[in-house]
C-alpha cells in the first residue's frame, strides 16, 4: 500500500458529498423515516430478533438510519462512521426523533480509542468493507466490542457483484484482493446517477473466504452464512423488480448472488 496516499480522507470527503445527495434523495427517504419509517431489511430483522433492551453498535452507519431504526425497536444503539457529514446528520437526526441513540466521528480502526466498553451486537451493512484494505484489523476491532456471547452481523453485497463492470456486461475486476486499491474517479451516486458531484474513490474487493477467515481467526464462532440472488434496493445499472419487490440485474435473474450474511458468536470466557 502507498503510505504517500490518505486513502480513508479521500474517501471520507467523498462520503461528505454523498450525504449531501443522499440526505434529500427519494432513495434514503429521509422524510419518511421521521414520520416512522423503518429502514432495516428482513434479513437483519430475522438474524437480530428482539433487540429491546440490548446493546448495539453499528460500524460504518452512514446518516445513522438503520442505527436509528434500531434505537426506536428498543436498542441502545451506537452508531459510527469516517463521514463527518454523515455524522453530524445522524446526530440532528437522533435528537429530532427524541431518541437515545449515540454517534462517533471516526476511522472504524481507530474505534478502540474513542468507545468504551463492549455490545450484545455488532452490526454492519450493505456496501461497508469495500473501503477497509485491511480485513484482519476490522475484525480486532469487531471481536473487540463484542461481549462474551455476543452476536456479530453482517450484511452485506455480494463480491460477486464487484468483478463486473458498472453495467453488469463483462468481468472488469479480481473476485480476490490482491493487495492495491481499486481507484475510480466518479461521478453522480446510487441514489441519483446524474447528482453534481464528483470525487476519487478507492476501494478493494474482499472474497467471501477473507470476510470469513478474518472472522474466525478472532475466535468467532460462525452460525449462520447465506448467499441470496436479490438486492433490497435498486442500487446498481440494469436492475429490475421481482414479484417479491426485490431487485436482481435484468439478464442474470436468479444467476447471481447479490447478497450474503454472516453470523457469529463470541465464545463466554
Amino acid at each position: 500500500m502507498e503510505s504517500s496516499i490518505d486513502y480513508f480522507e479521500i474517501n471520507r470527503h467523498a462520503w461528505n458529498l454523498r450525504t449531501g445527495v443522499h440526505k434529500d434523495s427519494a432513495f434514503y427517504d429521509v422524510e419518511g423515516f421521521r414520520q416512522g419509517k423503518n429502514s432495516l431489511n428482513p434479513l437483519e430483522l430475522e438474524a437480530l430478533g428482539d433487540v429491546s433492551g440490548k446493546t448495539l453498535l453499528h460500524l460504518q452507519c452512514h446518516f445513522g438510519q438503520d442505527t436509528l431504526s434500531w434505537a426506536r425497536l428498543g436498542a441502545k444503539a451506537t452508531g459510527v462512521d469516517l463521514s463527518d457529514e454523515a455524522i453530524a446528520l445522524a446526530r440532528q437526526l437522533n435528537q429530532e426523533l427524541g431518541l437515545n441513540a449515540e454517534f462517533v466521528h471516526c476511522n472504524v480502526y481507530d474505534l478502540p480509542q474513542h468507545l468504551k466498553g463492549q455490545f450484545d451486537y455488532v452490526f454492519s451493512s450493505y456496501g461497508v468493507i469495500g473501503w477497509l484494505p485491511d480485513l484482519e484489523k476490522w475484525a480486532r476491532v469487531v471481536a473487540h466490542f463484542l461481549k462474551p456471547g455476543g452476536t456479530f452481523f453482517l450484511a452485506e453485497f455480494h463480491p460477486m457483484v464487484w468483478v463486473f463492470d458498472n453495467d453488469f456486461t463483462r468481468v472488469q475486476y479480481s473476485y480476490f484482493n490482491n493487495g492495491g486499491p481499486i481507484v475510480e474517479e466518479s461521478t453522480g451516486t446510487y441514489t441519483d446517477r446524474e447528482a453534481p458531484i464528483s470525487y476519487t474513490e478507492y476501494s478493494w474487493n474482499h472474497s467471501l473466504s477473507e470476510v470469513l477467515g478474518a472472522l474466525l481467526r478472532q475466535k468467532l464462532q460462525l452460525v449462520e452464512l447465506q448467499e441470496l440472488p436479490y438486492s433490497y434496493y435498486n442500487c446498481f445499472a440494469n436492475m429490475v423488480s421481482g414479484p417479491d419487490g426485490y431487485w436482481r440485474i435484468k439478464g442474470l435473474e436468479e444467476k447471481l448472488p447479490l447478497l450474503y450474511s454472516l453470523k457469529l458468536l463470541k465464545p463466554q470466557d
